[in-house]
């Protein structure tokens, strides 16, 4: 990673003003300036916990559906509940099951109940690395993200609000 005195570039385009990092201050409005410091920051947040995970070899698709299967675990979930729980939804789910299965982080099954549906569970090797991998990426949310209760609450009041039209 590039540096910029003590701080990697990605930290520091983070800490400067949304005008800095992408180097304009022509906006509409300010609802216009609120929604692309929204997708700014969500790509910066996406890239720090991308870096994090690599050193696992995870992508944060892979890293979302292990987390996925351990909120069912021990129970198995079929690929089309993964897919529904995706953060983004145009994830290829079974291509990212397929990576995981290599990786013996996942084992893939027919249904019992029903032989055309695929289920999938956490092996013990895939709870071990989201163990470890949660914990990294919480610390990492924890230093990178500084702000209180209250405020958190806002802002998760605020985020909401502007998917109240969600499609």
């Amino acid at each position: 990673m590039r540096k910029f005195g003590e701080l990697d570039v990605c930290t520091y385009i983070c800490i400067v003003k949304l005008e800095q990092a992408i180097k304009s201050n022509k906006f509409k409005n300010d609802v216009h300036k609120a929604v692309l410091n929204i997708l700014y920051t969500a790509w910066w947040l996406k890239t720090i916990m991308s870096r994090e995970l690599k050193e696992f070899g995870l992508t944060h698709e892979q890293y979302n559906v292990l987390r996925i299967l351990k909120g069912r675990y021990p129970d198995q979930v079929c690929v089309r509940e993964i897919a529904c729980r995706m953060i983004e939804k145009n994830s290829n789910v079974p291509r990212i099951i397929d990576r995981l299965e290599i990786k013996k982080l996942v084992k893939r099954s027919s249904s019992a109940t029903d032989k055309r549906e695929t289920v999938i569970t956490l092996t013990q090797a895939g709870i071990n690395i989201l163990e470890i991998t949660t914990n990294k990426v919480n610390t990492l949310f924890e230093e990178a993200v500084v702000m209180d209760e209250e405020n958190a609450a806002l802002l998760n009041n605020l985020l909401e609000k502007i998917r109240e039209k969600e499609i």
